[in-house]
């Protein structure tokens, strides 16, 4: 087996993408271990075999890796996303709606506000008649959009 050097281990962690990004996230796990070891305070390495467990089904071992990046990293966005979808699948979904909620608030993406159902919360509330969190106005309401605007 060849010797370890810094240069070997981004070879190793650029293939790893490539692995996952083929769908061989087993393969990546592999390359990324020998990383991790000589580098365990690689964030980015952690993350990405976060996300190789969590395509390889290996929940447990995701949730880990995701705990340890936001131990690291409290703002990251993506990793209280992943550790979200992580915690979903393992069907734990009070758990799994706090991280999508933080995701959401630390980063505004569409998918993440989706994900945290703060826009279907919104929604649900208007469909049944009640107000929005927030809306004071009560519902057909002149200037509302869904009231009359006034004389035409």
């Amino acid at each position: 087996m060849p010797e370890s050097s810094p240069e070997t281990h981004v070879i190793d962690f650029r293939a790893a993408e490539q692995l996952l990004a083929a769908r061989d996230p087993r393969g990546a796990i592999r390359l990324l271990d020998s990383v991790i070891s000589a580098h365990p305070e690689n964030t980015a390495a952690r993350l990405l075999r976060a996300r190789a467990f969590f395509l390889a089904a290996q929940l447990r071992p995701a949730e880990l890796e995701f705990q340890i990046v936001l131990e690291r990293e409290p703002d990251n966005a993506f990793a209280h996303f992943a550790l979200a979808r992580t915690l979903e699948r393992a069907a734990r979904p009070d758990e799994a709606l706090r991280h999508f909620r933080l995701a959401a608030a630390l980063d505004p993406r569409p998918e993440f506000i989706q994900a945290a159902r703060f826009a279907r919360d919104a929604t649900d509330a208007t469909d049944n008649g009640d107000r929005a969190p927030g809306d004071t106005a009560p519902k057909n309401a002149p200037g509302r959009p869904d009231g009359d605007a006034g004389p035409e």
